[in-house]
């Protein structure tokens, strides 16, 4: 069954611009207010007053004017889209601050509808906005309900028309037209409406209204635009004082990375990068950036990450909101684990890479490589490791030890047998290795040789001199 919830954040003009519950705070949009704060309203202030009539109000106190800044709305509601799908793949903006999320189908993910219910709460409250809730089986009842008591809000239990009949019609006026005309004949609340026939209706208001009410109703499709997940993912946690230490801050670290790595996972993206932006109380910015070596969604690499440099932070002035940023997002696979003992796995080498690449500095870190030459001696280069070229699958014929002598080393024969520590004996060879004819000629047979413990070494005889060198130990 379908079943749909709206979440209405009728005080996001004024949250995202300003948290601060400890004095009046008043957004104007024409020089007119759209929203107040708790200590606004309680002066008396009211949306549609005049920015004169707020100064009269609160001649007293005094009280912040703010200019809407619809550019920043729409930014947090992406954010919201963005954190809601981590609940369900099917959501989309309704008006200009209402999400839609189709939660019959993640029902049973969740455990029930309450367990759903909570979750959410807990999400849009850790981001520091306040929201309205109306639950029907259809997207436009859902809006119309989140006006609603909160117990019919969310009874789903009641019959839809039973719930809707006693909103007023003031509700339908930003959605369609006909309103004036039923206001006129005496019809007060959508109860009223829904008792007359529909055909009435339709000669009254048009055909616009009866459509609207069919999908009201469910009794017409209501095909609605989904949210498709960006190619970026930003999300923010305001903590509603001020928070002076870092260890303060990790837990809302741990928050923000955990919805992250959820949306990277349902939408199949991996990044490499991450930046965190502390919002102090003075509005001043601080940006830390977190990078890896691989692209992966695992949560907690990137929280060791992420405290490593929130450990070196000291911090001058409180904090009052944490901003998550992400612009790098990839397509990836899943790394693939032991099905039977994956805590029994060792850490991959590039998480110890990362960790020490964040701690000690990019440059910090090199790493031994391969470069395509085909003297030995020339093969093997170090370089920073972001930017080093992985060594390629080598078959038989190409065995050698990574690690070579700094010279060729003659050795010692007597006969047939050559001497290192011991007799070797030969294993495997030649691989006849010819280069440098421009500048030095060089023509080597190459041999794989082990001592009487086991121990292999890489020699080789030089065919212009007809000499025996070794030129490296393999581990």
């Amino acid at each position: 069954m379908s079943l749909w919830l709206c979440l209405r954040f009728d005080q996001l003009p004024l949250q995202c611009l300003d948290r601060n519950e400890r004095q009046p705070v008043v957004v104007l949009a024409a020089q007119r207010v759209i929203c107040a704060n708790d200590c606004a309203s309680a002066l008396g202030i009211q949306p549609g007053m005049g920015s004169a009539t707020v100064r009269a109000l609160a001649a007293d106190e005094p009280v912040r004017l703010l200019e809407r800044d619809e550019q920043t709305e729409q930014s947090c509601m992406h954010q919201l889209c963005s954190w809601a799908y981590g609940i369900t793949p099917t959501l989309c903006t309704w008006q200009e601050h209402c999400l839609q999320l189709e939660i019959g189908g993640c029902l049973t993910l969740f455990r029930g509808l309450q367990p759903l219910l909570a979750e959410i709460i807990r999400g849009v409250s850790s981001k520091g906005f306040s929201m309205l809730q109306g639950l029907a089986p259809t997207p436009k009842a859902a809006w119309l309900l989140s006006f609603a008591d909160k117990d019919s809000a969310m009874a789903i239990d009641q019959a839809l028309e039973e719930r809707l009949a006693p909103l007023p019609l003031d509700h339908l006026a930003t959605v369609t037209q006909g309103i004036d005309s039923l206001r006129r004949a005496g019809l007060h609340t959508l109860g009223d409406v829904l008792a007359l026939p529909p055909a009435s209706l339709g000669r009254r208001c048009g055909k616009a209204f009866t459509d609207f009410l069919q999908q009201l109703l469910g009794q017409r499709d209501d095909l609605q635009v989904s949210f498709t997940p960006p190619a970026s993912f930003t999300d923010a946690v305001w903590f509603g004082y001020e928070v002076k230490t870092c260890d303060e801050l990790l837990p809302a670290v741990q928050q923000l990375l955990q919805s992250l790595c959820h949306f990277l996972r349902n939408t199949q993206l991996r990044t490499s990068e991450v930046t965190w932006q502390l919002v102090g109380v003075d509005h001043t910015l601080l940006d830390l950036r977190v990078r890896s070596a691989s692209s992966h969604s695992d949560w907690e690499n990137w929280y060791q990450l992420s405290c490593i440099h929130f450990a070196r932070l000291q911090l001058t002035n409180g904090v009052e909101g944490l901003n998550l940023d992400c612009q790098d997002l990839q397509l990836g696979q899943q790394e693939s684990i032991d099905l039977f003992s994956p805590r029994n796995q060792r850490e991959p080498l590039a998480a110890l890479l990362d960790r020490l690449r964040n701690r000690l500095g990019l440059q910090a870190i090199e790493t031994v490589d391969c470069r395509d030459e085909h003297l030995p001696e020339f093969s093997v280069q170090v370089g920073n490791e972001l930017t080093g070229s992985r060594p390629g699958p080598r078959n038989r014929s190409a065995q050698r030890p990574f690690w070579l002598m700094p010279q060729p080393v003659p050795l010692r024969q007597q006969g047939e047998s050559l001497y290192w520590n011991g007799v070797l004996t030969l294993h495997y060879g030649p691989e006849r290795i010819e280069d440098n004819w421009w500048r030095q000629a060089v023509s080597r047979d190459y041999y794989i040789a082990a001592d009487a413990a086991g121990q292999q070494y890489w020699l080789f005889r030089d065919r212009l001199e007809r000499r025996w060198y070794i030129h490296g130990v393999f581990a």
